[in-house]
């Protein structure tokens, strides 16, 4: 495991520098080809029943998986038989990509200008461009919130679980990790079209994210305890009392902390493709969410990630 952090900390570095620019080609993008392209050729494959679609989501996520957990562990042994140098260089840069901390700072906080420059229209398309919930009739105080709960569901799957899985296994176990998170971004809806073909995605999503989504909460609860102006008491008993209020076993854990370190309410209701979606609230409405929520978020973000890392490598050095 400590051969891994000679790939991690320059990737992490060139997360912090580059970000995701949109022109670039990203590993993501190839998941999500393959993904729609398998579930095209799977569902006029396999019949289309209950058995057929859960067989067809299982098999995609066999051949996603693997198609990028084993083909980068293929790259890597080839290119490594040509030079080490480059093998190690190319590790570094898809290793970057699989990071996510830069680009969702930069993303949530176009959002921030717009609604301290009182552009209310210009916010909304803004946030609209990170959430899936409809935006056309937020007020300002719910444009902020929508950005901070990106933030802050995201700091898991987009920060801190991608560090644990590439601590422990380098880029294939990242890759794995990466292919499983996209598949439920794109197939593991609880709805008619995906109930069956999603389930394994959906579950293996659960399972993955299981131990780093409540390291995640937990660290970020240390990390507001440590930074000027957050509530470290308030985040760790929201934590402890709401992360559990979401349908999806991991997705309130990183919220909850982050409503109680910054005082905040999050969650809620939210309208959906025009239809009004009841969801339970986390954290205690101590006072308004405001547009500083967004750039509070970030910081406690980066913050959450610095503790990850420390923990990390205290395992290390301990082990």
């Amino acid at each position: 495991m400590i051969g891994h952090w000679t790939v991690l900390l320059p990737a992490i570095l060139l997360d912090l520098i580059l970000g995701d620019p949109h022109w670039m080609p990203h590993p993501v993008r190839w998941m999500g080809a393959m993904i729609a392209g398998l579930e095209n050729v799977l569902r006029g494959l396999l019949p289309k029943t209950p058995v057929g679609e859960r067989l067809g989501g299982v098999l995609m996520a066999l051949l996603v998986g693997g198609a990028f957990c084993g083909g980068s562990a293929l790259l890597l042994w080839a290119l490594a038989l040509i030079s080490p140098w480059l093998a190690w260089g190319v590790e570094v840069w898809l290793t970057y990509q699989l990071l996510a901390a830069r680009a969702l700072e930069r993303e949530s906080m176009a959002v921030y200008p717009c609604l301290i420059g009182g552009d209310l229209p210009a916010a909304r398309t803004a946030v609209s461009r990170i959430v899936g919930r409809d935006t056309q009739s937020l007020d300002e105080a719910g444009v902020a919130k929508a950005a901070v709960e990106t933030v802050a569901e995201n700091t898991c799957d987009g920060v801190v679980a991608p560090l644990i899985f590439l601590w422990l296994g380098g880029l294939p176990l990242g890759m794995l990790y990466k292919a499983v998170s996209t598949m439920d971004s794109m197939v593991g809806y609880r709805n008619a079209r995906y109930q069956f073909f999603g389930w394994a995605g959906a579950r293996l999503d659960d399972l993955f994210n299981l131990i780093p989504a409540r390291l995640a909460g937990l660290s970020m609860c240390l990390a507001a305890a440590v930074l000027p102006g957050y509530s470290g008491r308030g985040a760790l008993r929201v934590f402890l009392r709401d992360r559990k209020q979401h349908k999806s076993p991991n997705s309130a854990h990183t919220e909850a902390a982050c409503a109680g370190a910054l005082g905040i309410q999050l969650a809620g209701d939210a309208s959906y493709g025009g239809k009004l979606v009841q969801k339970p609230t986390l954290g205690d409405q101590l006072r308004p969410v405001e547009p500083q929520d967004i750039p509070r978020a970030c910081r406690l973000m980066y913050a959450d990630a610095l503790v990850v890392l420390a923990l990390l490598a205290g395992v290390n050095l301990l082990f």
